[in-house]
């Protein structure tokens, strides 16, 4: 019960103040939009561009935590798409729902929830996961829909890669780890660091980041009701929550024999719910959005326990 109060609690209690104050309308819909705005596209972008910076890539990047947790990534991809299909979906809205199995809230609850458990020492592995995530994440999803779209129209495979790494280098977050990556590469050419002002004003920004994204998530949250097909958003649930952590722990504790700190944050971020992200990905190609809606409100509310159950299984 502690580790619901002392690290789960706090997290949740931000989010539930931003769905609570736009509820009542003290806060509204235009300025949720803004404050996410900001978040989204200009802290959070600088929070991951500073973290790639000075994160020590060559300790941090192990091949067999990526595998752990994208492995689990891909599976529930797949078996969402084809749990959408056998339920008699559209194959584009099979693709959104699966989108929905793949894109966990790696950033927005990962990184504060992992951060309470264990400490900030732990938090190399999660930038590590989420240097790659929206880039790879992305490229899988729109590649996805543009092969499905494609089909039988005669677009050429050249085509739909470039349609899809185009939709790629427009987000915000990818621009902002491609930023820190040039960041480190422009340190260890020259030898010298950014001047201290600018490190000053980026952490500032970042300072800003998690917790305006959070009073944001609430708000966003407020617009969605748990509509559509339940047997859809339940699969996208125990995909999202168990069946995605549960592998993630079982490849990176049994099958690659990772470290402490390496476990936690592969099983950790794998374990949030699905994120804004996936309704995002879900409204920009106009297909599967209540599902995707739905399931990103069910989803935190349900991972409040899941989550909970994952920090007292782990060691």
């Amino acid at each position: 019960m502690s580790t619901l109060i002392d690290v789960i609690l706090p997290v949740f209690l931000i989010v539930g103040l931003g769905y609570l104050a736009t509820w009542k309308g003290l806060f509204s819909e235009t300025a949720v939009d803004g404050l996410m705005r900001f978040a989204q596209n200009f802290a959070v972008p600088v929070l991951l561009a500073r973290s790639i910076a000075k994160l020590d890539l060559g300790a941090s990047f192990d091949w067999r935590l990526m595998v752990s947790f994208y492995a689990g990534a891909l599976l529930a991809f797949g078996i969402g798409i084809l749990g959408a299909r056998l339920m008699g979906r559209h194959p584009d809205e099979a693709i959104a729902i699966g989108f929905c199995c793949l894109f966990s809230n790696s950033l927005l609850l990962g990184i504060p929830i992992t951060e309470r458990a264990y400490g900030t020492e732990a938090l190399a592995g999660n930038f590590a996961i989420i240097s790659i995530h929206s880039p790879f994440l992305y490229t899988v999803g729109i590649l996805a829909m543009e092969a499905t779209r494609s089909a039988g129209q005669g677009i050429s495979l050249a085509r739909v890669g470039i349609n899809a790494l185009k939709g790629v280098l427009r987000t915000p977050l990818v621009i902002g780890i491609l930023c820190g990556l040039l960041i480190k590469l422009g340190q260890f050419v020259t030898g010298q660091p950014l001047p201290h002002p600018i490190w000053a004003a980026m952490d500032m920004m970042a300072g800003a980041a998690i917790p305006a994204a959070l009073f944001g998530l609430g708000g966003v949250l407020v617009r969605y009701r748990p509509e559509g097909d339940s047997r859809a958003i339940t699969m996208v649930c125990v995909l999202s929550l168990l069946v995605h952590p549960g592998l993630a722990y079982v490849l990176a504790r049994f099958g690659f024999g990772l470290n402490m700190d390496q476990l936690r944050s592969v099983t950790m971020t794998a374990a949030m719910a699905p994120g804004v992200n996936a309704y995002l990905f879900a409204n920009i190609y106009g297909v599967g959005k209540r599902v995707a809606a739905s399931a990103v409100l069910v989803g935190t509310a349900l991972s409040t326990l899941t989550i909970w159950t994952w920090i007292a299984f782990l060691p």
